[in-house]
């Protein structure tokens, strides 16, 4: 059993998503219903937390659309406990392959890892039928995608592609930019983008996918730059920066004569 999104990107296909790091329902929910193929639930940068986390999953589920949770760190109850409210899978920050490993343990259920077991989850509908063909789905279906975002999870992405499990590694390029010298830049930059290289040539040859983000704008030709380099899983930001550009690029708008309303003389401004 292959779990759906991984199926897609097996047969061919480009995926697209966005982080969500508002914690609203609202918004994954429009992600789906708009078309987007998968959320990425922040946690280590954002307020979200567990209880929030299980509302958004709702929201996801509701509109289609595959949900991710970004764990703030390696540790096996958060791991279990957002697999067990129902995402797909979650994103492993500072990925190493010692990391990797360990997080596979976290995310398999005994014989194959250390899963902590509880039936009456979100995930099996609070009471499996079969709790052990649950078990033996969860532990083919989780999804763990490292984050590759420095010098050590670059020069170790080989071995983390060669760990059965790991299928998706998602590239962080603020950070890693930080990490090898060029703060800011993004994969036009010569260094960049040989480090992009290097990791999507490791997923091609063992027949993986790589995830990255397109900036903080909706760049369609910038994201037209990472399919061309292997990128196989485009995250168009955040909603809060998409959001966030709107908001900024409406106000910047609203100071000119085209869309600035008559004020009559002595009225106060509106704003």
């Amino acid at each position: 059993m292959t779990a759906p999104l991984l199926e897609r990107l097996k047969n061919g296909s480009i995926l697209t998503g966005m982080q969500c790091f508002s914690g609203s329902p609202v918004l994954v929910e429009a992600m789906g219903h708009a078309g987007l193929n998968f959320v990425t639930i922040d946690m280590e940068h954002s307020p979200t937390g567990l209880e929030n986390m299980a509302h958004l999953l709702r929201a996801a589920e509701a509109s289609g659309i595959t949900a991710f949770a970004r764990v703030p760190q390696l540790d096996s109850s958060i791991i279990g406990r957002v697999l067990d409210l129902g995402a797909a899978g979650f994103v492993l920050p500072h990925a190493s392959a010692l990391r990797c490993r360990e997080a596979l343990q976290y995310a398999r259920y005994a014989p194959l890892g250390v899963r902590s077991a509880c039936p009456m989850i979100r995930a099996t509908g609070y009471m499996p039928p079969d709790w052990n063909a649950f078990a033996h789905a969860s532990n083919q279906n989780a999804l763990v995608v490292p984050l590759i975002e420095d010098r050590t999870g670059l020069d170790e992405c080989e071995a983390i592609f060669d760990l059965d499990g790991i299928d998706i590694v998602f590239v962080g390029p603020f950070d890693l930019s930080l990490s090898i010298g060029h703060p800011g830049k993004d994969f036009r930059h010569p260094q960049m983008a040989e480090a992009l290289a290097r990791v999507t040539k490791a997923a091609a040859e063992r027949g993986k996918f790589v995830m990255t983000t397109v900036a903080s704008t909706i760049d369609h030709d910038y994201a037209r730059t990472l399919l061309d380099a292997g990128v196989k899983l485009l995250s168009f930001s955040a909603d809060v920066g998409v959001f966030f550009s709107a908001c900024r690029s409406i106000a910047a708008h609203g100071g000119t004569s085209d869309f600035q309303a008559p004020i009559a003389s002595g009225a106060a401004n509106p704003r």
